[in-house]
């Protein structure tokens, strides 16, 4: 199954917004750990998933983060 990196970025005023967005929906995303840039000013939250999709990606999101976010297809490489 294809790994994607999901990008999700709002403006401070809308942290509240973007974490009360979780209450009553199921995903396999709620209740683990990812990173997030909030907490120092950066407003951004990123997941590494695997979906068959972009659409089955983002779908893991509530709406209010999905509409604000971009799932891009992501692989392991090696660096020389």
């Amino acid at each position: 199954m294809p790994d994607y990196l999901i990008i999700h970025r709002h403006q401070p005023k809308e942290c509240p917004a973007a974490f009360a967005a979780w209450r009553g929906f199921d995903s396999r995303l709620r209740g683990s750990d990812t990173h997030s840039s909030c907490r120092w000013g950066g407003h951004e939250i990123w997941w590494n998933v695997n979906a068959e999709s972009k659409t089955e990606a983002l779908g893991l999101l509530p709406r209010f983060l999905a509409q604000r976010a971009e799932a891009v297809r992501v692989g392991a490489i090696e660096i020389p």
